[in-house]
């Protein structure tokens, strides 16, 4: 006969040691695995279950210690950390391979013409206008007009930098120009991840003590947080968009490119592909999802809040977002 599983595994925390990158990485593997995207409602609402049921004492009969870690990696694959809604697909970080190495392949081939790029940049931004609310940190509701001023801001912003940087090239030697997408979508996510996050940087996220009690929202936690998503993103971006176009620029000079030119957006879609499914979860790893600052970087009446409430507390925690 089986033993029962304990009761006493922490689930709210990842399986593995979040203070060490190896750790990090482990973890984001998990999360950010594309096969979790084609899981079914019945099998993220069933590891919904397990998990509710542990969290409230309750294991399955048969449940082992594995399954129930699996479960807890569904779980935090299609559902928010903060608000516990189940997330749209397409936003979700599973969703960042096959989307982004669809999106990127097209603005790696399709980056000679004006339209092309504003119709690739505007496709990408609108994708990451999604990945950034979904994923944003706290559990504070935007309203539509909100949304919609924050979405129009970011990809406006975004395809006008493009546009920008597009002029640029035409005075650069062709290698050169091909690394303008990067340096579009770069700084693209400094536009676009604090338009998308902007209720975040106004009325602030909130931050806990080390046992999970909320203790205020922060702005300037906030801004730390952005910061580091937009680092993550960035690196995240670089190999997928850095890597393929020194390859490309080879092979297109081959014989058997020039013979069968329809290879060039496919080999470029595979070539992306394989840089984001290390890069994704590495990139995420930067940081630690639950990040911390000292009391003393928090804003001066959250400070005097915190001294009379929690004296003993000298870091908060919160969750940075992806």
């Amino acid at each position: 006969m089986s033993e029962e599983l304990s009761l006493n595994i922490n689930i709210e925390e990842p399986r593995w040691d979040q203070a060490t990158f190896m750790g990090r990485a482990k973890h984001f593997f998990m999360v950010t695995d594309p096969r979790n995207v084609l899981l079914s409602s019945e099998t993220l609402e069933e590891a919904r279950g397990i998990m509710e049921d542990y969290r409230a004492g309750v294991a399955k009969p048969g449940l082992t210690e594995d399954a129930l870690w699996r479960a807890k990696y569904i779980y935090d694959s299609a559902f928010h950390p903060d608000t516990g809604e189940k997330m749209v697909v397409v936003g979700r970080m599973s969703a960042q391979v096959p989307m982004n190495m669809s999106i990127t392949g097209c603005m790696l081939t399709f980056y000679r013409t004006t339209p092309a790029v504003v119709f690739w940049q505007w496709v990408n931004q609108s994708f990451n206008a999604v990945v950034n609310y979904t994923n944003r940190s706290g559990d504070a509701p935007m309203t539509v007009n909100q949304l919609c001023v924050a979405y129009v801001s970011a990809t406006t912003g975004a395809v006008v930098t493009a546009l920008g940087l597009k002029s640029l090239a035409t005075r650069l030697p062709p290698i050169a120009s091909r690394f303008v997408p990067f340096a579009a979508v770069a700084a693209a996510n400094c536009i676009n991840i604090p338009f998308m996050r902007q209720r975040e940087l106004k009325y602030g996220i909130p931050v806990m003590d080390e046992n999970g009690n909320r203790l205020g929202e922060s702005p300037n936690a906030a801004k730390q947080a952005i910061v580091q998503v937009v680092v993550s993103r960035i690196g995240m971006a670089m190999p997928a968009m850095a890597i393929p176009p020194v390859i490309m620029n080879t092979l297109e000079k081959k014989a058997f490119m020039k013979r069968f030119p329809l290879l060039n957006a496919p080999v470029q879609v595979g070539l992306v592909g394989l840089c984001l499914v290390f890069a994704t979860p590495l990139c995420c790893a930067l940081f630690p999802q639950k990040s911390s600052m000292s009391v003393s970087g928090l804003e001066a009446d959250l400070q005097e809040r915190i001294r009379q409430t929690s004296p003993n507390t000298t870091t908060v925690y919160f969750n940075k977002g992806l």
